[in-house]
């Protein structure tokens, strides 16, 4: 039943490779759960998935771990039931864990500033690194989606390009000016130094081969150290940057849904958190009347 429930997600859902290894080791904890218990998970009723969700609080796990975990059993037991597997679904009344969602870690327009003009764009890698920061903060993708970047995916002239998302969906971008400069320079002058044998992606290693999320993890990081940026920096932090400057500055919440490449708006309307929570600290620092004296 799991691994029909993995080929089924694979397949039909046509879910990333991560996201599949993320639902196997969840349901790897399930496996061992009623293992322990000698059932099958077909014989697993209501009281059993709660007390297999209980145990894994017991054992330290984060909420937001046994929410993940408990939204992969729910979606087994709802294959199952649509397959005839079971009679019906035990795991429907679980609720997962309630999470208060933390608003997303964001940089200034100053951050952003430093940590753009950090790379040495007199190197071949430099002006790389400066290309792919400027093209994240462009258009606020995924690393994931940036890394599989292939040349014919840009439309440098009209000012977009087309990106494979969650789920393999593929969605339009747009990005401006300054990325357009970059991108432009980083063709013309690096990726000839950086190419060593027919590749199609976009960005490349000193060895030739595609850019890996690693990697790109391991400069961002680097690069916020050399701007004295005190912020953990990551790729996910200048997409959150990315979609909280963009609402700040009037976008709506439909157009940056489309733009995150979110399948759900409600993922999109954390925004509105952030922005408010600034325009709450900008009244109270700025409001001659908002503090009592």
């Amino acid at each position: 039943m799991r691994e029909a429930f993995l080929h089924f997600l694979e397949v039909e859902r046509g879910l990333s490779p991560l996201t599949i290894a993320s639902y196997r080791r969840d349901l790897e904890k399930l496996a061992v759960y009623t293992e322990r218990k000698g059932k099958s998970l077909e014989s697993l009723d209501v009281t059993d998935l709660r007390e297999f969700l209980r145990n894994l609080h017991r054992e330290g796990l984060s909420l937001r771990s046994i929410a993940r975990t408990a939204s992969a059993v729910r979606g087994l037991y709802r294959f199952a039931a649509a397959e005839g597997n079971v009679s019906s679904d035990p795991a429907e009344q679980v609720d997962s864990a309630r999470l208060g969602r933390p608003l997303p870690r964001y940089l200034s327009l100053d951050e952003v500033d430093s940590l753009l003009a950090t790379p040495d764009t007199a190197t071949a890698e430099g002006l790389r690194d400066r290309t792919m920061l400027e093209l994240l903060y462009a258009t606020g993708l995924r690393v994931s989606e940036l890394v599989t970047l292939e040349i014919e995916d840009l439309h440098i002239e009209t000012g977009y390009l087309v990106c494979r998302g969650k789920g393999r969906k593929e969605r339009i971008v747009p990005f401006g000016r300054s990325a357009k400069k970059w991108l432009t320079r980083y063709l013309a002058r690096a990726r000839p130094e950086l190419s060593r044998r027919p590749v199609e992606g976009l960005f490349l290693s000193r060895r030739g081969t595609t850019m890996t999320r690693q990697r790109v993890f391991q400069f961002i990081k680097g690069y916020g150290r050399q701007a004295g940026i005190g912020k953990r920096l990551s790729p996910h932090v200048i997409r959150h940057s990315f979609a909280t400057h963009l609402l700040e500055r009037g976008a709506d919440l439909r157009s940056l849904q489309l733009m995150l490449g979110h399948s759900n708006i409600a993922t999109t309307q954390i925004y509105t958190h952030v922005s408010r929570d600034r325009l709450r600290r900008v009244y109270d620092q700025h409001h001659p009347r908002a503090r009592r004296r």
